[in-house]
C-alpha cells in the first residue's frame, strides 16, 4: 500500500507500529526482513510508557509523547540496544518506568524531558537499523509505515540520514498508517 500510495520505487521499509516495528526490503528477488525488534514493538513501549506518566489516550498515546516531547529540554540518556540490525526496547521501556518515576518525583525531570529523552533515543535506534540496511541492500529510498510513522521527529531523523545518502523519504498519509484496514483492501 505504502509503495502504491507515494510511488516510490524499492524502497527500504521502515514498518512501525504498535505491534511491529521491522525494516524490510526487497533484495535477491523477495522481501526480506533485514532488521526487527526482538521484544516489544516500538509502539507498544510508547503506549506503555504514556500509561505510567499518565497521558490521555486521546487522540493517541504516541501523538500525545510526541506533542509533549517537543516542550522537553533535557535529555537523558537511556539504555541504547541495537544489535545488529535489530532493536530490543524492553529494558529501555523497564528503565524509564523505574527511573522515570523517581525523576518525577524528586523534579531533577520533566515529563516533557522524559517524553523527548524517549522519542531521541528510540528514533536514534531505528534510524541506525534503516540505515544499515539501506547499505546492505544499497537502497536510497525509505518508506515509513505503520502508526507510529505519523511522528513528525522520526520523519525529520529519517530525513537527515537519508539526505546524508543522497536518498529520499518517504512517510505515508495519517490516515494509512493509524489502521491496517487500508492494506487490507489493497491486497484484496
Amino acid at each position: 500500500m505504502g509503495r502504491v500510495a507515494t510511488n516510490v520505487h524499492d524502497p527500504v521499509v521502515l514498518y512501525v507500529s504498535g505491534g511491529n516495528t521491522q525494516v524490510i526490503a526487497y533484495s535477491m528477488q523477495r522481501y526480506h526482513i533485514f532488521g526487527e525488534t526482538i521484544d516489544i514493538a516500538v509502539g507498544n513501549a510508547l503506549d506503555r510508557f504514556a500509561r505510567v506518566i499518565k497521558l490521555s489516550n486521546d487522540p493517541s498515546p504516541g501523538y500525545n509523547i510526541e506533542q509533549l516531547a517537543k516542550k522537553g529540554t533535557k535529555y537523558i540518556e537511556l539504555p541504547y540496544v541495537v544489535k545488529g540490525m535489530d532493536v530490543s526496547f524492553s529494558g529501555m521501556l523497564t528503565h524509564i518506568e523505574q527511573e522515570g518515576k523517581r525523576m518525577l518525583d524528586s523534579g531533577e525531570a520533566t515529563a516533557a524531558d522524559l517524553c523527548y529523552s524517549l522519542q531521541e533515543t528510540i528514533f536514534a535506534m531505528l534510524v541506525e537499523i534503516t540505515e544499515r540496511a539501506m547499505a546492505h541492500c544499497g537502497q536510497n529510498s525509505v518508506l515509513i509505515v505503520g502508526g507510529v510513522g505519523c511522528n513528525r521527529r522520526l520523519q525529520e531523523m529519517m530525513e537527515v540520514m537519508v539526505a546524508d545518502r543522497g536518498g529520499s523519504v518517504c512517510a505515508m498519509d495519517h490516515r494509512y498508517c493509524i489502521d491496517n484496514g487500508a492494506m487490507i483492501a489493497q491486497a484484496g
